[in-house]
């Protein structure tokens, strides 16, 4: 991915711009917002950028010349500017989404670090102050969450403002719309199937299972940010529809390859406790497609500990047996391979520039291979 590391630190920098800013208007308002920033700070210093980097292929897919070999060379930051802005707001609205899915998952860490709830229950215990410390790192985390999700918007709105194509910004504004709706309500989808799963038959539950990947992984991690950038760039009817053909499958393979690691990751690189999804009780395509392979005894057993906080490390590994003994696992990985098989097949005889499909192509391996 020739051109990624340079489109990252621009958005990087974006982002440190943006913070700034913002930074600066919190402190005007009392110096005890300090925690908001330094909290939006954390969260934004790092991450893959996986969906900047999708929005971006998606915009320079449409924009780019068919013979372009490195589409960045021959651009300056002006050109830049929108899609880098619209790009940063994904960032952000991820940022949100995280803060937000770990108060519901009730996780400890993040990216190895305490989840924004568990930092601020740390603060308020080291100050000293009055009250429950968990109910003051929930409340303000919240807030924190429900501000980046209005920051995002900002940085959108910014960089649609810039578009000269009135068209084309609001057609990309509308893709970042749509999203947040799928996505917030793939959220809620995976918390009911948590909890109403017994309500259903059993085959039922791998369906279920899958339209929540769809929803709250596979459109919002890239077919989305795709769209947003195809859209803002002015792409046709036929060349949004083939990096939707693209992303679904590969939003897909993403989110299944991110299920294996939240059973079996490794903590010192995913940066959660061995077996967190266990623990939550997630009804993963995994999981559902465990549960079918397990006899009848072995899955009571493991409807009994999944879902269960306390579990321990022997606990956690008796799921972990029985989900690599039932065949779960070499199914995932076969349909992984056959979801990536279908993002490449599409992205073939996509009508888009060549460049781009030479990164996408890149970045397809990177988020199905990735080990955190």
């Amino acid at each position: 991915m020739p051109g990624s590391p340079r489109l990252v630190d621009l958005v990087q920098a974006r982002l440190d711009e943006f913070l700034i800013e913002r930074g600066t208007a919190l402190r005007l308002i009392s110096p005890d917002l300090d925690v908001i920033d330094d909290c939006a700070r954390r969260l934004l210093a790092g991450g893959k950028r996986f969906r900047a980097l999708f929005a971006f292929w998606g915009w320079r897919a449409v924009n780019a010349q068919a013979t372009d070999f490195d589409p960045l060379a021959e651009l300056d930051d002006s050109d830049l500017g929108a899609i880098v802005s619209i790009a940063a707001g994904l960032e952000v609205f991820h940022a949100a989404a995280l803060v937000h899915d770990d108060i519901i998952d009730n996780s400890d860490l993040r990216r190895g670090k305490p989840a924004v709830h568990r930092a601020l229950e740390t603060l308020h215990t080291e100050r000293g102050w009055d009250g429950s410390a968990q109910r003051y790192g929930t409340a303000a985390a919240l807030l924190i969450g429900d501000l980046l999700l209005g920051w995002s918007d900002e940085l959108v709105d910014a960089g649609v403002a810039s578009v000269g194509d009135v068209a084309a910004g609001r057609a990309a504004r509308t893709e970042f719309a749509t999203m947040r709706t799928e996505v917030t309500a793939g959220q809620y989808l995976d918390i009911f199937e948590e909890t109403a799963w017994r309500g259903h038959p059993d085959d039922e539950l791998l369906p279920r299972a899958q339209r929540v990947i769809l929803f709250k992984s596979a459109k919002y991690s890239v077919e989305a940010p795709l769209a947003i950038g195809a859209s803002l760039a002015g792409g046709s009817l036929a060349q949004i529809a083939a990096l939707r053909d693209f992303g679904i499958p590969l939003g897909i393979a993403f989110q299944l390859r991110d299920d294996l690691l939240g059973v079996f990751g490794d903590p010192d690189l995913t940066g959660k406790p061995a077996g967190d999804d266990l623990r939550e009780g997630k009804r993963t395509v995994l999981v559902t497609l465990a549960r079918q392979k397990l006899p009848a005894s072995a899955m009571r057993v493991f409807d009994e500990l999944l879902g269960d906080r306390t579990l321990d490390a022997e606990q956690i590994s008796v799921l972990q047996t029985a989900v690599r003994d039932s065949g779960a696992v070499e199914h995932v990985e076969r349909v992984i391979v056959h979801q990536l098989d279908k993002a490449r097949a599409a992205l073939a005889d996509a009508p888009i520039a060549r460049s781009a499909r030479d990164e996408l192509t890149a970045l397809a391996d990177a988020v199905t291979q990735r080990t955190s």
